[in-house]
């Protein structure tokens, strides 16, 4: 669920089209839907702060994984294509990825500013990212992985899927096993900047520098890791996600126990890092400007609610309230007017969409 920067998501079409806008607390609107067709297998996309829409809103894409029910082992490839929604649904295959999950699936999404096809993989080896382009064909692979791509479309910020996978089961890959299963602060992992047009791969942030601001005690009983990266809005700074278990308990090589979590941001040369939410819980977030950003999170005054932070400073409000009272996948429109969001599921096991 991603607002698109020309028309927005099939969702949002059918909110704006069929009935006028109401609060959540108003009224439930329903609206048209229909299933995007498909071979009868199952077929997903992705996370919600990916770019599923081709820029003029044709081509969706879309991943059909092996099987459903289990956890994906090293051998399973995912398969890779885009639906053309102009077309009776057909489905074009690109390729197959061996580095994927059910959160995010290999990262698969639409390079900003050109319609071409960017996507995680593993290879001799490594995992790796490949650049497709639809119009003939070709890939070109770049040797380190991606997690999130700046909106002019010439960096990735990335991370080691191999210490994720470890740490935070689910959203790494399988495949490469992690070796550094006792280093709680590496001085050579952490957060990357990768240039998709030179391929070159910088360290901006070590899990040992971050760890070092405003530390805490408890970052020496277990393992320190990242995830959840984002730009902003004009690719000047990006966030990212510290997270850390005060005691660790371990099963075999599988982790146990509740972990800490903090937001962070920083510029896109290393520069002017700044602990931004500090209060054990942060949870799904999305940049509404170059310096704002909307997130479910716990403050002292507020507990549990979405927040708007200005980065850099201590300034927050709630968003929401009364109405967003649940945690949900978070998007703003292009203008940052609109908000659409989902919530967990129910006890009936449905989720529901508000905007």
């Amino acid at each position: 669920m991603f607002f698109n920067t020309r028309l927005t998501c099939l969702i949002l079409i059918a909110l704006f089209s069929s009935a006028p806008l109401v609060t959540a607390q108003e009224a439930i609107t329903h609206v048209p839907f229909r299933q995007v067709a498909s071979d009868g297998g199952p077929q997903w996309f992705g996370y919600y702060d990916k770019h599923a829409f081709s820029s003029d809103d044709r081509y969706l894409l879309a991943m059909r994984p092996p099987q459903e029910g289990q956890s994906p082992q090293p051998e399973h490839a995912v398969e890779l294509g885009y639906i053309d929604l102009h077309n009776d649904d057909a489905w074009t295959p690109i390729g197959t990825s061996t580095a994927w999950n059910w959160q995010q699936g290999c990262m698969l999404q639409w390079l900003p500013k050109e319609d071409k096809i960017i996507y995680n993989d593993r290879r001799d080896g490594k995992f790796v990212s490949v650049i497709h382009d639809p119009k003939t064909g070709k890939d070109r692979v770049l040797l380190q992985p991606i997690y999130t791509l700046s909106p002019d479309g010439k960096y990735a910020a990335t991370l080691n899927f191999s210490r994720l996978a470890f740490t935070r089961p689910g959203y790494g890959y399988n495949g490469i096993p992690y070796e550094k299963l006792d280093d709680r602060t590496p001085a050579d992992e952490g957060v990357f900047l990768l240039d998709l047009e030179t391929g070159e791969h910088t360290l901006l942030q070590s899990m040992e520098q971050i760890a070092a601001i405003d530390f805490q005690e408890g970052m020496n009983g277990g393992l320190n890791w990242v995830n959840h990266l984002l730009f902003n809005t004009d690719g000047t700074r990006l966030i990212f996600l510290h997270r850390w278990r005060a005691t660790e308990k371990r099963d075999g090589n599988k982790l146990l126990g509740r972990w800490n979590t903090r937001m962070m941001t920083t510029d896109i040369q290393g520069n002017a890092p700044y602990n931004l939410i500090d209060h054990g819980i942060v949870s799904h977030f999305i940049w509404r400007s170059p310096s704002e950003i909307l997130a479910w999170s716990n403050e002292p005054e507020t507990k549990q609610k979405f927040h708007l932070y200005t980065d850099t400073t201590d300034k927050h409000a709630v968003i929401g309230e009364g109405v967003l009272t649940r945690d949900g996948h978070c998007t703003y429109s292009p203008d940052g007017q609109w908000i659409l969001t989902d919530t967990y599921p129910d006890k009936d096991r449905m989720q529901h969409l508000m905007l």
